[in-house]
C-alpha cells in the first residue's frame, strides 16, 4: 500500500480522496471561509498572512484500530460566527459526508481554526 493510501474496510483509498470529500463537507458550512487548496480565499488570506496550507496539511485523516476514521481539518473562518457552533457543525457535515461516501464510522473530528477573515465593511 502506498504512503498516501489508507486502509478502510478492506479498501485501499488515496487520503487525496478523503481530504476533498472532507474539505467539500466543512466548506459547505455557513462561516467557513476556507479549507486549505488555491481558491480565491485561500490565495487572498495567503496575501495578507503569508501563510497558505497546502491541501494535504489542510485536512488529514488516520484509521483507528476498530476501522473508523480519525480526521483533522484545518480552516480559516469568517468573523462573527461562533467558533463552537462552526466546529460543531463542521464536525456534523464531515461525520455525514464520510459516512455517506466511504461507508465507515467517523471516530473523530478535530477542527483547528488557523486564521478569521473580517467581512469588508
Amino acid at each position: 500500500m502506498a504512503q498516501n493510501e489508507i486502509m478502510l474496510s478492506g479498501i485501499s483509498i488515496s487520503k487525496n480522496v478523503v481530504s476533498t470529500i472532507v474539505a467539500l463537507a466543512a466548506q459547505r458550512v455557513e462561516g467557513v471561509a476556507s479549507v486549505g487548496g488555491n481558491d480565491i480565499t485561500s490565495n487572498l488570506i495567503s496575501v495578507f498572512t503569508r501563510k497558505q496550507a497546502s491541501p494535504e496539511e489542510s485536512v488529514t485523516c488516520e484509521v483507528t484500530e476498530d476501522d473508523r476514521l480519525k480526521v483533522c481539518v484545518h480552516r480559516a473562518v469568517f468573523y462573527g460566527y461562533p467558533f463552537t457552533r462552526l466546529a460543531g457543525e463542521v464536525r456534523s457535515a464531515v461525520a455525514t459526508a464520510v459516512q455517506e461516501q466511504i461507508g465507515v464510522d467517523v471516530a473523530s473530528v478535530d477542527v483547528c481554526i488557523d486564521s478569521l477573515v473580517f467581512p469588508k465593511e
